[in-house]
């Protein structure tokens, strides 16, 4: 497979003119920035040609922890210790599991998450930003009296970042509902050693269950103690947690040895792209990374599962799934923040025509994203990168 040439840090360009798509509805949004001209956000459903009136009312339900997220870029090292640094960029966005559930619903899918917020104004900030900004159904979720919202600092540089996090468990009472809406699919984080009763609840209602996992600071990574890993249909570690929990060599092994535990195991390789095994069908599929200069890789991974969930539920084949998801991945990367890089259709829709206008672009690179075509909007809508945050949590309205 060959690799695709890129111009400049961003991958920025014009949308053109495709023709008329039967297979998938779209509408457009009107979004606006303070200080900024009104622009048209194309809303592309990859699930139009797949849903009948029987559908669950969801698409993707999730449940964790929402932080208030300020993220600083621009740093040319690391900071010293005794010393003070400027930031070149700054943003303030919804991060945690605030990362996941926009970058569903940026890709169209109809998203439920159930959370718990502050009362403070953090809180309300996240929630507004979540709700109205990106069209996320907040239903399950629930603010919380007295408590404060859970705060991310990070700063990037290098292609790396440092965080900071301070936040307080909120009351037992308070947490999101275990049980969980209908809906097609369900992304779960799973945590060694302990078992999330929504994950069965959602399961046995036939909901669609993709899982990652985060680093085993115990340790022992033991597969047995992801007792939740046994409702689910796909789990998508990275290679080195993949190679931990299954004690082989090399991450493509380690995919097929995790197909005895889940149908599908999807193994991402960093910059060699990423690898899947099914176990019902027996197909293989590998896709190479796009290589990009990378300001912020924070919700990359976020990003990956999202494009890989939608690719999925929309039915595409094993090899599209991932070089979308890695396509998206890279997008995000570009751009600082994590949910606040979450491209949409737009994003894909500059990059695979700018890709198409570089000269030299190897024609079997070009081919494995041809899929996109039948996508994408039609019509240019809006600039890209859309600017979707400014520094502060929010300016006063004008009298």
């Amino acid at each position: 497979m060959g690799r695709l040439r890129r111009e400049g840090r961003r991958c920025a360009g014009r949308l053109v003119h495709t023709g008329p798509d039967p297979h998938h509805a779209r509408e457009h949004t009107v979004i606006a920035s303070k200080g900024e001209r009104l622009y048209r956000r194309p809303h592309v459903d990859p699930l139009a040609a797949l849903r009948t009136p029987g559908d669950p009312p969801w698409d993707v339900y999730l449940t964790g922890t929402v932080f208030l997220d300020i993220v600083f870029t621009g740093l040319d090292f690391a900071p010293v210790r005794g010393t003070e640094s400027w930031a070149r960029g700054m943003g303030s966005s919804p991060g945690g599991v605030a990362n996941m559930a926009t970058a569903l619903a940026r890709l169209g899918l109809r998203t439920s998450l159930a959370a718990a917020f502050g009362d403070d104004h953090y809180g309300e900030y996240c929630w507004d930003a979540l709700e109205q900004g990106e069209g996320i159904d907040l239903t399950p979720s629930r603010t919380v009296p007295g408590w404060h919202s859970p705060v991310t600092v990070s700063m990037a540089y290098e292609g790396e970042r440092t965080m900071v996090s301070h936040g307080h468990e909120p009351p037992p009472e308070e947490t999101a509902p275990e049980c969980p809406p209908h809906a097609r699919a369900a992304v779960a984080s799973l945590t060694p050693g302990v078992r999330a009763p929504w994950i069965a609840q959602a399961a046995g209602k036939g909901t669609r269950i993709f899982a990652d996992v985060g680093w085993d600071d115990t340790g022992r990574w033991d597969l047995a103690g992801l007792a939740d890993l046994e409702h689910c249909e796909a789990f998508l570690p990275n290679a080195a947690e993949a190679m931990r929990y299954t004690g082989a060599d090399c991450p493509r092994a380690a995919a097929h040895a995790l197909t005895e535990y889940v149908p599908l195991a999807v193994v991402t390789l960093g910059a060699q792209g990423a690898y899947a095994v099914d176990a019902r069908t027996g197909e293989t599929a590998e896709v190479p990374a796009i290589a990009v200069e990378a300001m912020d890789p924070t919700g990359a991974g976020d990003v990956f599962v999202a494009g890989f969930v939608a690719g999925t539920l929309a039915e595409w084949p094993l090899a599209d799934r991932l070089a979308f998801a890695g396509l998206t991945a890279a997008l995000s990367v570009q751009e600082f923040g994590g949910s606040l890089s979450a491209p949409g259709w737009s994003e894909t829709a500059a990059w695979w025509r700018r890709v198409q206008s570089l000269e030299g672009q190897d024609p079997a690179a070009l081919q494995r994203y041809a899929f996109l075509e039948s996508l994408l909007p039609d019509e240019a809508v809006s600039p890209w990168p859309l600017r979707r945050a400014v520094p502060t949590i929010g300016f006063k309205r004008s009298a």
